[in-house]
């Protein structure tokens, strides 16, 4: 007998999560897929409609992170067909529009912003649209993949791809000293992409001791603790007086796009994802030094089939080591506790095995 239900969290109000009982997720549009979700996670992004910064429907079905198996498609998907393994991008790029032609597919022209039911993504079964083209198959099922292997997967959905946007937007080269600003999961994501690109000296901004080493396992150079001018004073006396020539700026707060402004090299170019937290912004301080300013939502399907998927199946990156601690539905409520309270860099959720 078909289920006619899923569990899925659910944001109930700020500083409460929880799983409940929905309609379990159908294909509506000829263009649509069901996918079961076999991992999901949080987001640092998750955290501001958590913490009430932000708004958000309550009750609203809530992650936009995952990997899973393909259901059931609609009859205009060809790309994909059920049974396939594959990663779930939260930008459901249509592969058509000028957008993603040109490589944005995270800033998709033809993308709804009043679809409410492609959300969800922390749950059993998620609908997913422009599924011929967004979804990006992986070879073989979970099976065939260790544990830390799925972890790497899953950071694809989301927190990888964006931490290689900003480093691409910042036009990091080989050679390059880059600043990288947040000690996030997107942050340490930042890192990596800064190594893959080539960057020879990293300059991780943190001032927590677990975040510090996985920064430098995962490439970086140096160290900052300091914030603010002081980290700016810092940056400037590590590299001789020089500045970066690339910074990645992903947390999205005033003060880290300010000091992401100030700690490069006059030509210097800012890469910036992480999500805006205030509309204004003194662009002045960009034009006296020559700096620039780009970025935006990650070009995940574009990106993942590119460069960052063949790069996990070859064990060059290990982005996975971001999940720090592990749940499953029933207990989600604790999965965005240990994130809010920062007892986990990034929480993994166990949908299905």
């Amino acid at each position: 007998m078909e289920e006619l239900f899923m569990k899925t969290a659910v944001f109930v109000e700020p500083g409460k999560v929880a799983a409940r009982e929905l309609p379990k997720a159908q294909v509506q549009k000829p263009t649509d897929a069901v996918i079961k979700i076999v991992r999901a996670c949080v987001c640092g992004s998750d955290l501001w409609w958590f913490r009430g910064i932000s708004k958000r429907q309550q009750p609203s079905a809530v992650g936009h992170e995952a990997i899973g198996i393909v259901e059931s498609v609609g009859d205009e998907v060809t790309n994909v067909q059920p049974g396939d393994f594959v990663i779930v991008p939260f930008t459901h790029g249509c592969g058509h529009c000028a957008a993603c032609l040109a490589g944005f597919d995270g800033d998709c022209l033809n993308r709804d912003e009043n679809d409410t039911e492609i959300v969800g993504y922390q749950g059993e079964y998620l609908r997913f649209k422009n599924a011929n083209w967004a979804l990006v198959k992986v070879p073989g099922q979970p099976s065939d993949y260790t544990d830390d292997q799925l972890n790497d997967l899953l950071t694809l959905s989301d927190v990888m791809a964006t931490g290689y946007h900003a480093a691409a937007m910042a036009e990091v080269k080989a050679g390059d000293t880059v600043v990288v600003m947040g000690d996030g999961a997107v942050g340490l994501c930042g890192v990596i992409s800064a190594k893959l690109l080539g960057a020879k000296r990293i300059i991780a901004m943190s001032r927590h001791a677990d975040r510090q080493a996985l920064a430098q396992e995962f490439g970086a150079t140096d160290i900052i603790a300091e914030r603010g001018d002081e980290a700016v004073k810092k940056v400037f006396e590590v590299t001789d007086g020089a500045g970066a020539d690339a910074v990645l700026e992903c947390v999205g707060t005033e003060q880290s796009v300010d000091t992401a402004v100030k700690v490069g090299r006059p030509g210097a170019v800012v890469g910036r994802v992480g999500v805006p937290q205030k509309a204004e912004m003194n662009t002045n301080n960009l034009f006296w030094r020559n700096i620039g300013l780009r970025g935006g939502i990650a070009s995940v399907t574009t990106d993942d089939r590119n460069t960052l998927l063949q790069a996990v199946l070859a064990g060059d990156i290990h982005p996975g080591k971001v999940f720090t601690q592990r749940f499953d539905l029933d207990h989600v409520q604790q999965a965005y506790e240990a994130m809010d309270q920062r007892k986990a860099i990034k929480s993994l959720l166990i949908v299905s095995e």
